[in-house]
């Protein structure tokens, strides 16, 4: 296999799957490249109905192997909200990561200490030409902080207090979240079975 799509117009994913790929002489490629690829709608009822969605609808439209993936975050004590709704809890038109954190605080007044436990989720889905499809989930445990701390990364990063740590994981540099965060725990977990899906993809070819 000489090149992957990765579905995402996001620069920051796209990097760090220029670094997964970067010992396999892979070459990377994202919708940056395909322009003629609209928005997918992730409507499915899991992270991983979405990610194998968008993974499967890009590949059938270009003939390579593509990598999505579907993140969001899931709070205990709400039944897993907001889940697979994150990038949207607010119920706003266009996405706001200030909205959406206002309504999670609201969403858990009352609800103190280990009660507040949650997790950011990320699941890839790996799509062969061949028609094999593959997953991996990654997680990040911790718990939802009282109030928004640290001016880095996005979404609910300001509210996640990563187990294991005190501050949230908008204080966390690039380098420490690239190494704890739910998608590096997903992408840890593709890369111990890309060998064996690539294996698989290679014989389906052969029937």
């Amino acid at each position: 296999m000489k090149e992957v799509m990765i579905a995402t117009r996001n620069k920051g994913k796209v990097a760090e799957f220029e670094q997964f790929f970067a010992n396999k002489g892979v070459q990377v490629r994202s919708l940056f490249d395909a322009e003629e690829i609209p928005d997918i709608v992730e409507d499915g009822a899991t992270f991983e109905a979405n990610a194998i969605k968008k993974a499967v609808t890009v590949q059938e439209a270009l003939g390579i192997t593509v990598i999505s993936d579907d993140s969001g975050l899931e709070v205990d004590a709400l039944d897993g909200a907001p889940g697979i709704y994150s990038a949207r809890y607010a119920g706003l038109e266009e996405k706001s990561d200030e909205a959406n954190n206002a309504k999670l605080l609201q969403e858990l007044e009352g609800v103190e200490g280990e009660e507040r436990s949650a997790r950011f989720v990320c699941v890839l889905a790996a799509a062969f030409p061949s028609g094999v499809v593959k997953t991996v989930r990654g997680t990040a445990e911790g718990l939802i902080a009282d109030s928004l701390s640290g001016t880095e990364g996005f979404g609910y990063d300001p509210l996640f207090i990563l187990k294991g740590e005190e501050r949230t994981m908008a204080h966390l540099t690039k380098a420490e979240k690239n190494e704890k965060s739910h998608r590096a725990d997903a992408l840890k977990q593709m890369d111990a079975l890309w060998d064996e899906w690539l294996l698989e993809h290679k014989e389906e070819e052969k029937r």
